[in-house]
């Protein structure tokens, strides 16, 4: 597994609650524990741990920089925002602030939850050490134990022999989840506006009572933590309780921070992989991408307006995900300057409807129109780059008519885009007949480009084009008579004829609707 590095700590925690001021040495140097500074001992050897100057003003930090330069350290930690910025530089160590008002072990707490995360597994996020807390606090306060999030789901559960149990608990258990009740919903009102453990009664004749306690961090609810009350209760249970709680609130925050650093080094992996810079199959085995598979495009409407895209654009990847997650699993989702990028593993025939569901629902949860564009379906990880260059065409002629297509349905007018693009960039391919006949139409007032167009789109069939431009079929023979001698065109000639179509309609835009 890799190890946290200095910008992962950043990108989880940095903003107001930490400050770089500099990292000489990068920020891709590993940061593998926080510390606290003690002025009583020296500074022992702990290569990559970040030191806490607890009790050091940041003005006088210097000598303390030096001394954790000498220790091996990655970097200190000062309060306030007049650090050693000159020393930390010169001895290569980083230098960070927090706020002054902060409290160190606040600090210290934070700190060690973001360098302690990992990957979300279960074994890594904090979930199994949250099992071995509630076995731990079942021996200790005498009663059978779970873990509960805010959403009432079961987190952990105790499984010390011997202790009483209920059906309530059972059902738990068997589903994750706290049967809903209106009776349950009172006893959570009663326990969420506690800061003491609360002692609640038995929900009905079979069941048994409860002591409870919430779990809280910096005045935020992250759970609670209840233990059945068989009769064979602790006298300090409410006491051990209370202990179990904080514990409980650091093994949270902690599995808080490794979703959220899992989070940003899987985004980070699978928009290096959509822009070919990632190495495919370490990448594919990291994200989970396996097999055939596509990329899905989601964008705002760019003609609506919103009045703060950049969250729109967060909330409409938390919408994608939570729909791509609920079809998939485990999934690969990045927001990449306002577009929404998913991975869909193969088969594709339900991609479409995917897609249009998502748009349907993004749309009405964000009240903003939303487009939808599938790339190509690829053999392998290694192709993704060019599905997501499919998708991002698409997207470009995607309008309210058609908020949702795949590469395959809009491919010739992706065709053309692309070929825009690629004569307007070469002299040779963009010079030719084309700005001839346009500058005649110009200076005489003529119609020969529009003409032109539609006789090509009628399959040179001068009925069907003066349909198209309702005149007589002798008005559009002579209009072409009168273009072959004014602009040196030879409408015999199969490839000028070919090549002038293409231009027309890939670099002057033309069409029999815009014609």
């Amino acid at each position: 597994m890799d190890a946290c590095t200095l910008g992962d700590l950043l990108d989880v925690v940095g903003g107001p609650a930490l400050h770089l001021h500099t990292a000489p040495a990068g920020q891709g140097v590993p940061v593998t524990e926080a510390v606290l500074y003690d002025g009583r001992t020296p500074l022992p050897r702990l290569p990559g741990a970040l030191l806490l100057a607890v009790g050091v003003r940041a003005a006088q930090a210097g000598p303390l920089v030096r001394a954790a330069a000498e220790a091996g350290l990655t970097g200190v930690v000062v309060r306030g925002p007049d650090g050693p910025v000159g020393e930390a530089e010169a001895h290569g160590v980083a230098l960070l602030s927090v706020a002054e008002d902060a409290a160190w072990h606040q600090v210290h707490l934070l700190l060690a939850s973001a360098i302690g995360a990992r990957p979300a597994t279960t074994s890594d996020t904090g979930l199994g050490d949250l099992f071995a807390l509630a076995d731990a606090i079942a021996a200790g306060v005498g009663g059978a134990t779970a873990i509960e999030d805010p959403r009432q789901r079961i987190l952990a559960y105790s499984t010390v022999p011997g202790q009483a149990v209920d059906e309530d608990r059972r059902q738990g258990i068997l589903g994750l989840q706290v049967p809903a009740s209106a009776e349950n919903t009172e006893q959570y009102r009663r326990l969420f506006a506690a800061d003491r453990p609360v002692r609640l009664p038995a929900l009905t004749g079979s069941d048994l009572p409860r002591l409870a306690m919430p779990v809280r961090a910096g005045g935020e609810t992250l759970g609670s933590v209840w233990v059945i009350d068989g009769g064979a209760l602790a006298p300090d249970a409410e006491d051990t309780l209370v202990q179990g709680a904080a514990t409980a609130a650091l093994l949270l925050l902690r599995a808080r921070a490794a979703r959220e650093l899992a989070r940003h080094r899987g985004s980070d992996l699978l928009r290096r992989l959509l822009e070919g810079t990632a190495d495919a199959p370490t990448a594919a085995q990291r994200l989970g991408v396996t097999g055939p598979a596509r990329v899905a495009a989601f964008v705002l409407d760019s003609a609506a307006s919103v009045p703060d895209a950049e969250r729109t654009a967060l909330r409409l990847l938390d919408v994608v995900r939570l729909q791509c997650e609920a079809r998939y699993g485990r999934h690969a989702c990045v927001l990449v300057d306002g577009v929404v990028y998913a991975v869909l593993p193969a088969p594709g025939e339900r991609h479409k409807s995917l897609a249009e569901d998502i748009v349907g629902r993004a749309g009405q949860a964000l009240r903003v129109p939303v487009r939808a564009a599938l790339g190509e379906v690829v053999p392998d990880a290694a192709g993704l780059a060019d599905s997501r260059a499919d998708a991002d065409l698409v997207l470009r002629v995607l309008d309210a008519d058609l908020p949702v297509a795949t590469v395959d349905e809009v491919r010739p007018r992706v065709t053309l885009l692309r070929l825009a693009e690629v004569m307007g960039e070469r002299r040779e391919l963009s010079a030719g007949a084309w700005r001839r006949v346009l500058a005649y139409d110009a200076e005489n007032g003529t119609e020969y480009a529009r003409t032109l167009v539609c006789w090509f789109d009628a399959g040179c069939d001068m009925a069907g084009a003066a349909k198209l431009l309702a005149v007589h079929p002798n008005t559009c023979r002579y209009r072409l008579r009168q273009l072959q001698q004014h602009a040196g065109v030879d409408l015999d000639d199969p490839d000028e004829r070919l090549v002038l179509w293409l231009q027309l309609r890939a670099l002057a835009g033309l069409s029999p609707a815009s014609a």
